[in-house]
C-alpha cells in the first residue's frame, strides 16, 4: 500500500467521516447499499415463496447451496479476473447481470407460481455474478482512500451495509406482505441493481496495477497459497466460514416466521433485520472509535457473544466484520488482493450459503430449534478452537497498514 507509513497512521487520529472526503468512495457505497437493499428484499422474497410453495425446510436449504456452489467453482477465476481487470468494470458487469436476474425471477413468478425449479436456475447466475462481484468489490476498497482513512473506511462500509440489510428485509416483507407476492420486490431489485450500475459507472477508470509475469496457473494458485501462508489470514476468514457456517440460521427465518410464529412475510423481514440493526450502530460506533489496541482477542470474544440475542449478535459480528475486513486487506499487497478476495468470498460464500444449507437439513431431520442449538453450541466450540489455534491472530493489536510486502 501507498501513502502514509503504518506507524503514522497507527499514531494520527482519524476523523470519524474521513472516508467521505473522497468522492469515489461516496459513490462506491451509493451503489453498494442501492444493490445491497435490492438483494436483501429479494432474499426475503425467494424464501418465503419457496416455502410457501413446497412446506419443506430441506427445499431451503437448496437456495444456499444454489448459489454458493458457482462461487466456489469460480473462486480462482474470478480472484485473476480481479487482479487483471479493472475492478469498476467488472462491478458494472455483476450490477447488470443482477438486473437482468431480478427481471427473469419477476417474470416467472408471474408466469410459474407453483414451480421452483426455475427459482433455483436464476439463483446459480445470482451466484456466478456475485462470484465476480465479491473479489472485485473487497480489493477495489482500499484503492479509494488512503493508507491512514482505509480502517474507517471499512467501518464506514460495513456500516452501510448493515444499515441496507436492516431496511432491506424489512421492506422486502412489507411490501411482498401488502401485494400478496413477490412480483413487486424483484422489480424493485431490478431497479436497484440498475442504479448501483449507474452508481460505479459515474466512478473515475482505476488503472490496474497489479499485471505480472506470472503463468495462468501459477497466479491463479497464488491466492490460495498466500492465505495458506498466512496465519492471521487465514485464522481470521477461517473464523468466519466456521462460526457461521455453524451458528447461522437465516436460512430457518421463514419456519419461524410461517410455522412458530404463524405470522406473515413482514415478521421474516424484520427477523433478518435485527441482527443488522445492532450491527448497523456499532458500526458507526467504530467508524467514530475505531479499535486500536487486542483487535484478535476481541475479534474472538465478540463472535462468541453473537449467540446472545439476534441484536447484539449485529453488534458483536459487526466489530468481527471491520477487524476480519481489514486485517485481509491489510495484510496483503495490492497485486494480491484480488486473488485473496477470491478465497475469502469462498470462506465468506461457505458459511453463508452453505451454512444455510447445514440449516435446512438439519432442520429437516432434527427440527427447527433443536438445529439452531446445536449450531450455537457449534460455534461456541470453533471460537475456543481458534483462539488456541491460531495465537497470532488472537494477538493482533492494531489495525495497520504491512510496513512491507510480499
Amino acid at each position: 500500500m501507498s501513502g502514509v507509513s503504518s506507524a503514522a497512521m497507527s499514531n494520527r487520529p482519524v476523523a470519524w467521516g474521513a472516508a467521505f472526503r473522497h468522492r469515489d468512495f461516496v459513490l462506491f457505497q451509493i451503489a453498494r447499499v442501492l444493490s445491497v437493499l435490492g438483494t436483501q428484499m429479494q432474499g426475503v422474497a425467494i424464501g418465503w415463496q419457496i416455502y410457501a410453495v413446497t412446506g419443506r425446510p430441506l427445499d431451503l436449504a437448496w437456495v444456499g447451496l444454489a448459489q454458493f456452489l458457482p462461487a466456489a467453482a469460480l473462486s480462482l477465476v474470478t480472484g485473476h479476473v480481479a487482479d487483471r481487470v479493472e475492478r469498476r468494470r467488472i462491478l458494472m458487469g455483476c450490477h447488470g447481470a443482477m438486473a437482468v436476474l431480478s427481471v427473469a425471477l419477476f417474470h416467472l413468478s408471474r408466469s410459474s407460481p407453483r414451480e421452483v425449479a426455475p427459482i433455483y436456475a436464476v439463483l446459480v447466475g445470482i451466484g456466478v455474478a456475485r462470484a465476480f462481484q465479491g473479489p472485485a468489490g473487497q480489493s477495489l476498497l482500499p484503492s479509494l482512500v488512503p493508507d491512514a482513512d482505509f480502517p474507517n473506511a471499512v467501518a464506514w462500509s460495513s456500516s452501510f451495509w448493515q444499515a441496507a440489510t436492516v431496511v432491506g428485509p424489512m421492506l422486502g416483507g412489507v411490501v411482498y406482505a401488502a401485494l400478496a407476492g413477490p412480483s413487486a420486490v424483484y422489480a424493485i431489485a431490478a431497479a436497484g441493481s440498475a442504479s448501483a450500475l449507474l452508481g460505479v459507472a459515474a466512478m473515475r477508470p482505476l488503472a490496474v496495477r497489479s499485471r505480472t509475469d506470472e503463468g495462468m496457473g501459477t497466479s491463479l494458485l497464488a491466492g490460495v497459497r498466500y492465505v495458506l501462508r498466512n496465519e492471521v489470514v487465514l485464522g481470521a476468514i477461517s473464523l468466519d466460514l466456521f462460526a457461521v457456517l455453524l451458528g447461522g440460521a437465516t436460512a430457518l427465518l421463514p419456519v419461524y416466521a410461517r410455522d412458530v410464529l404463524v405470522l406473515g412475510p413482514w415478521a421474516l423481514g424484520a427477523l433478518r433485520s435485527a441482527p443488522a440493526l445492532g450491527a448497523a450502530v456499532t458500526g458507526v460506533a467504530l467508524a467514530a472509535r475505531p479499535i486500536r489496541r487486542r483487535a484478535g482477542v476481541k475479534m474472538l470474544a465478540c463472535v462468541a457473544l453473537s449467540l446472545v440475542a439476534l441484536v447484539v449478535a449485529g453488534a458483536a459480528d459487526m466489530v468481527s466484520v471491520v477487524v476480519r475486513s481489514a486485517l485481509v486487506q491489510l495484510e496483503t499487497p495490492d497485486a494480491m488482493r484480488g486473488r485473496v478476495s477470491a478465497v475469502n468470498m469462498v470462506f465468506i460464500g461457505a458459511s453463508n450459503e452453505l451454512g444455510e444449507f447445514e440449516s435446512g437439513v438439519t432442520a429437516q431431520w432434527l427440527g427447527a430449534v433443536p438445529a439452531v442449538v446445536l449450531g450455537g453450541v457449534g460455534t461456541l466450540v470453533v471460537v475456543a478452537v481458534w483462539a488456541w489455534r491460531f495465537p497470532r491472530l488472537r494477538a493482533v493489536d492494531r489495525l495497520r497498514a504491512r510496513s512491507g510486502g510480499e
